[in-house]
């Protein structure tokens, strides 16, 4: 495996990735990463300045991705962890400890002072990493990424990283 920055030829197997994973959840479509525009047009949407999103790939396979870019609507120096999603067969092997240790390498470089997360409450795998490499639980959003359906919020300081 390997974590290579996106391309526009990643375009249709990220999204794949990313709304199969959602439906597998039985997560909404509305008001999810689901239905997003970004989620139509991943490399054009992570150009902008302060934004990365990065694939994993093994001999040509692309097996999940996740990225970086500033919280919108926030007026603050919040980034969000963006589309954090694998196929089943990528799970559980370390990959994604591996992509987020990534994520915030790069959050930290764009000298964000924190990054923050939304999840569904039944994504627990992931819910669990996030909890074990330093998010803590809000009580409610930061700004407004039109991803209502999301329950679950998490922030991290990236000042000890």
């Amino acid at each position: 495996m390997k974590i290579r920055k996106i391309t526009p030829q990643d375009n249709a197997a990220i999204k794949d990735i990313i709304q199969s994973t959602i439906l597998e959840h039985n997560a909404p479509k509305e008001g999810t990463a689901y239905s997003d525009a970004a989620t139509q047009s991943m490399y054009a949407t992570y150009q902008k300045p302060r934004a990365a999103y990065f694939i994993v790939e093994s001999d040509g396979v692309i097996y999940g991705g996740a990225g970086v870019a500033a919280l919108d609507n926030f007026d603050g120096n919040i980034c969000e962890l963006q589309k954090m999603y694998f196929l089943p067969e990528a799970r559980g092997k370390g990959y994604g400890k591996q992509l987020m240790e990534r994520c915030l390498e790069v959050a930290s470089a764009f000298k964000y002072s924190k990054i923050y997360l939304e999840t569904m409450d039944n994504m627990f795998d992931a819910q669990g990493l996030y909890k074990r490499v330093g998010f803590e639980l809000l009580t409610q959003p930061l700004g407004n990424t039109g991803h209502y359906s999301c329950p679950i919020q998490m922030i991290k300081n990236l000042q000890e990283l």
